[in-house]
């Protein structure tokens, strides 16, 4: 070995333990200052984080003001997922990023791109900086001046979100300036291309000698290297300053390496051997050309990935009409207050959230919800704002204003959504901090191999080589992969109604093979019914209901608030009732148009002496469907059988259908009785029911089926759901049940339907499919490309690559990647069929049962049966409950409570004969 080779391995070896140290030695750590009981830290944006390495103190208000000193898609947003934050920065402004550290660890921020990085290591009050990558000193704190209050701040972003998308003008302003620089390279290289390809290609030698002249190519190139390159150069050299690098800096690195040799040639050129005096200002040329090329059509491709976002912040109208002083006013949007009257004519937006005061109209709420159907407001609906009135006028009152109401928090969700990161991407993450350091020394390696072993002349083989490699390597296809998918995915999800709040929800939800179905809210409508009108012989059905809805009108008990409902739903006319009496426990009685009605239960029938007999068949079929059946006899004759009952949501069967058809299994859990549970699964088609279950246990529940080794999905409405919400591996709330439901939940269905689960699960297979398609281009285009151009094919083929179809792979690899996640945007739900043919089943019912209180449990679902009126009660939404002979008991209306506590022993002897 001589001695020059021996110089070259030992430089080699000196450059890679300097850039061992450069990219993952310890960095120091800044402390932020406190100020008025807040911790403030100011990070300089440009071409990195300044500072990077944050220490702040847990517990402890933290205020983070990025100042953003450049222009550029790449760090136009910054996102910490683990603080729900992707707020986006404009150029040349500084914005202020709250948030409050409640655990200690080192937790990332990150450019919206994934490839410029910080840390928020949090630690306790007093503790030094420790920790992968930190340093043991803190330096001084920075110093900082007097920004906006948090409320002020949080106010101010969020009026941002719903006026306008504020990387819109940048990301134009970014495409207009990178097409002129595209063009002045494109220009400025073909000549050059032109003229080396003839001679070299095709050995013409009609090709004008002075475009091989090396000084006439430098005064074409120059430009293209400094002007065309400036952006690239830019970013690359301030990410090295930050010890740190992405694509930008190995571009960077392999054109100043192939510009810097050119230059060498031009000015001196006797300072080489005549065999190496060639130039390659050609390639630097179309290398800086392509990969300016390939960055213009990968913004305009990516500014399509955002588009949800866009048409959420669209929908806002900007104007609200209000009576103010007793007159109509047109104000702007940001003016209405809570508890203005709105008024609001056919065709117009609906400017915020509130509840009708007078009028009525359907209102289209397709872009809020996902449903097609339009739906009919009257007096004391609520109403979204955002949304289109279509048919009449009303007015009605302004309940949540500004960041409160149901469009900006969708926005709010979405966004941090599309901030957080999936479990996936953390592998992509660890791979992405190494893959630049490897690539650099990959280079340098393969100079050194090639320079030692390489086909004369070996200097200029070995440095081919190792621009190759610079240039093909792409870790921006890495870093991409992932988070344009989940910002499609997730803006996808919004506009169908279905808000998903992170990105590990998104991913999870294609395992799940296991759904459990919440029953009063979220399979059924959550109200009584009527369900079945049976008249006995010689009575009509309309005449029979119509004579039951007159007497029953002046009861407030839920099942004659349903009966009446349904009979104005048929356009019956109901009579006045007289002579009303109800009869504690049995029913109630009244003379309607001269004729006697009975409404009740077999005793008040046998009471009067009426044989309740003919009834018995239909009371119970009914009952056996879990229904409650209300006997009715007029003038003393046994006159039918009403059908009262929780009735199940329009799309209930056919989403349980369509669950099943994806493979998953469905189960129902319910604190309703055995019977009733049964008869509700038999009608949308569930095989495993577990019934019987108290609020407190259903947790349990879906830990047993966890336990079997299942990924369980919980869907539920109520406060009793939210800590199974909670345990399962993905909670979807229904959108039309309680807030701390829906706080407890991944997924919330807006519009309450459950093909809206359906539609998340669809949609997280298509968004899983499309990261794994997006991880194989770039896994796969780096693993191939980069030997590929290290020149592993030579010795066997003698196969190299030139730089410059390096640089053309190199951008193709990100533009693929950007197209593929954008193909996710033609991502339709699939249309479920309003009737499906449920098949006949005889579901298996469990009881839920706690080992530690299955005495206490027993008692408690045995008496969930209203001992006055027999209907069902949910213990945990009852209206009243009473304690009689050391046992409890509940009541569907205070009116069955009062009766039972009037006379317990009335109610109570039946059960215990």
């Amino acid at each position: 070995m001589t001695g020059s080779e021996i110089v070259i391995i030992v430089a080699a070896l000196a450059l890679t333990g300097f850039m061992a140290w450069f990219f993952f030695g310890p960095k120091k750590v800044r402390q932020a200052v406190m100020d008025e009981g807040v911790q403030v830290v100011r990070v300089k944006v440009q071409g990195g984080y300044s500072p990077d390495v944050i220490q702040v103190t847990r517990g402890v208000p933290v205020r983070m003001e990025f100042d953003r000193q450049e222009t550029g898609d790449c760090t136009s947003r910054v996102v910490m997922p683990a603080f729900k934050v992707n707020q986006i920065l404009p150029a040349y402004q500084t914005t202020t990023v709250e948030l409050m550290p409640e655990t200690t660890g080192d937790f990332e921020f990150a450019c919206g791109m994934n490839m410029v990085r910080g840390h928020l290591h949090v630690t306790d009050a007093g503790a030094p900086a420790s920790g992968p990558g930190l340093a043991n000193e803190v330096t001084a704190p920075i110093a900082t001046s007097r920004a906006r209050p948090a409320q002020e701040a949080l106010q101010g972003a969020m009026s941002g979100v719903l006026q306008t998308d504020e990387g819109a003008e940048e990301r134009d302003v970014e495409i207009r300036d990178l097409r002129r620089r595209v063009v002045v390279g494109a220009v400025l290289t073909l000549p050059v291309l032109f003229a080396v390809m003839a001679r070299d290609v095709f050995m013409a030698d009609w090709v004008p000698a002075p475009l091989l002249d090396p000084w006439i190519q430098l005064v074409l190139i120059a430009p293209v290297m400094l002007y065309t390159g400036w952006p690239v150069h830019r970013t690359g050299w301030l990410a090295l300053s930050h010890r740190a690098a992405d694509m930008n800096s190995l571009i960077t690195l392999g054109t100043i390496a192939a510009f810097g040799y050119s230059l060498v040639v031009t000015f001196a050129p006797g300072a080489l051997p005549v065999e190496v005096r060639e130039v390659y200002y050609e390639a630097v040329g179309v290398i800086i050309t392509l990969i300016l090329l390939g960055r213009l059509l990968e913004t305009k491709a990516k500014a399509g990935t955002g588009e949800a976002i866009r048409t959420l912040i669209g929908l806002q109208p900007r104007t609200a009409r209000v009576i103010r002083d007793g007159t109509e006013a047109d104000i702007p949007i940001e003016e209405v207050v809570t508890g203005d009257v709105v008024v609001v004519r056919p065709g117009e937006k609906l400017p915020v959230d509130g509840e009708v005061l007078e009028g009525r109209s359907a209102v289209d709420e397709a872009m809020v919800t996902g449903e097609p159907i339009p739906v009919t407001k009257t007096t004391g609906d609520t109403v979204i704002g955002a949304t289109i009135n279509q048919t009449g006028t009303f007015r009605y009152t302004a309940t949540k204003v500004g960041s409160d109401t149901m469009l900006a928090q969708i926005i709010k969700l979405v966004r941090e959504a599309q901030g957080s990161k999936a479990p996936i991407q953390r592998l992509v993450d660890e791979v992405s901090s190494y893959f630049v350091p490897a690539v650099i020394a990959i280079a340098i390696w393969t100079f050194v191999v090639w320079s030692l072993v390489g086909p004369p002349p070996a200097f200029i083989f070995a440095m081919v080589a190792a621009v190759s490699v610079l240039i093909i390597a792409c870790p921006c296809a890495l870093g991409l992969a992932t988070p344009l998918s989940i910002t499609v995915g997730t803006g996808k999800g919004a506009g169908a109604g279905i808000l998903i709040r992170s990105a590990e929800a998104l991913e999870t939800a294609h395992k799940l093979d296991t759904v459990v179905l919440d029953k009063t809210g979220t399979i059924t409508k959550g109200a009584p019914a009527l369900t079945d009108v049976l008249p006995a012989h010689g009575f009509a059905n309309d005449e029979l209901l119509a004579l039951v809805a007159a007497v029953e009108r002046p009861s407030e008990h839920p099942l004659a608030t349903a009966i009446v409902a349904g009979a104005r739903e048929r356009g019956l006319r109901l009579e006045e009732a007289v002579a009303f009496d109800s009869v504690t426990g049995q029913g109630v009685r009244a003379l309607v148009a001269g004729r006697e009605v009975l409404v009740g239960n077999q005793r008040l029938l046998l009471g009067a002496g009426i044989d309740p007999d003919e009834l018995a068949a239909d009371s119970g079929r009914l009952a056996s469907d879990g229904k409650t059946p209300m006997l009715v006899a007029i003038d003393g004759r046994p006159a039918g059988v009403i059908g009262v009952a929780d009735t199940l949501k329009p799309g209930s069967a056919a989403a349980v259908a369509a669950l099943q058809a994806r493979g998953l299994d469905v189960v129902m859990m319910t604190g309703d009785n055995r019977a009733t549970a049964a008869a509700i699964a038999r009608q949308v088609g569930i095989r495993r029911v577990v019934a019987e279950v108290m609020p407190e246990h259903k947790a349990r529940e879906i830990q047993r089926l966890q336990a079997e080794g299942r990924v369980v999905g919980m869907v539920g409405d109520g406060i009793n759901d939210a800590p199974a919400l909670a345990q399962a591996d993905v909670g979807s709330a229904i959108g039309t049940g309680t807030d701390v439901a829906i706080e407890s939940s991944d997924i919330t269905l807006i519009s309450g339907a459950l093909s809206g689960l359906v539609t998340a699960i669809d949609l997280s297979r298509a968004t899983m499919r499309n990261i794994r398609q997006n991880l194989v281009f770039a896994f796969i285009y780096n693993a191939i490309g980069i030997p590929i151009a290290a020149g592993v094919l030579y010795p066997a083929f003698g196969l190299t690559l030139s730089p410059m179809i390096a640089a053309g792979a190199m951008a193709l690899s990100s533009l693929s990647v950007v197209a593929n996640a954008n193909r996710l945007r033609r991502f339709t739900p699939r249309t479920i069929p309003d009737a499906v043919r449920v098949p006949t089943i005889d579901p298996v019912v469990d009881v839920g049962r706690d080992e530690e209180k299955v005495g206490e449990m027993s008692k408690v679902t045995e008496k969930a049966i209203d001992p006055v009126c027999g209907m069902a009660v949910d213990p945990t939404t009852a209206a009243a409950s009473a304690e009689y002979g050391g046992a409890t008991y509940y009541f569907c209306s205070k009116h069955c409570a009062a009766s039972f506590k009037a006379d317990p022993a009335s109610f109570t002897a039946p059960a215990t004969a």
